[in-house]
């Protein structure tokens, strides 16, 4: 992110329910996040990892521009085209602040 991003997003999590709904959308976030840094660690363009997986391109950009939410399934498939599996984990809610 660059800094003014950063910047923008701090002053607009000021707003209470702004923040609210921002922090409601992290799991998707991480979903995202997930599949994007697991795909470049495995060296694979979008298009390789569709033709490991039966995904169509455009199905996987969707999903990593976060216009779209996988099912298990899906994130199982992707994950043995990158040579990896899927865990879930259910953690303690932490009240981290953003900076």
């Amino acid at each position: 992110m660059s800094v003014k991003f950063d910047d923008f997003l701090n002053e607009q999590l000021k707003d209470p329910e702004f923040r609210k709904e921002y922090e409601a959308l992290q799991p998707e976030r991480a979903v995202v996040q997930a599949i994007i840094d697991a795909r470049q660690k495995s060296g694979l363009t979008q298009k390789e990892l569709s033709e490991r997986t039966g995904i169509t391109q455009g199905d996987i950009s969707k999903l990593e521009n976060g216009n779209a939410n996988p099912s298990i399934r899906t994130l199982q498939r992707l994950a043995n085209g990158m040579g990896m599996t899927v865990k879930v984990e259910f953690l303690p809610i932490a009240r981290a602040t953003v900076k």
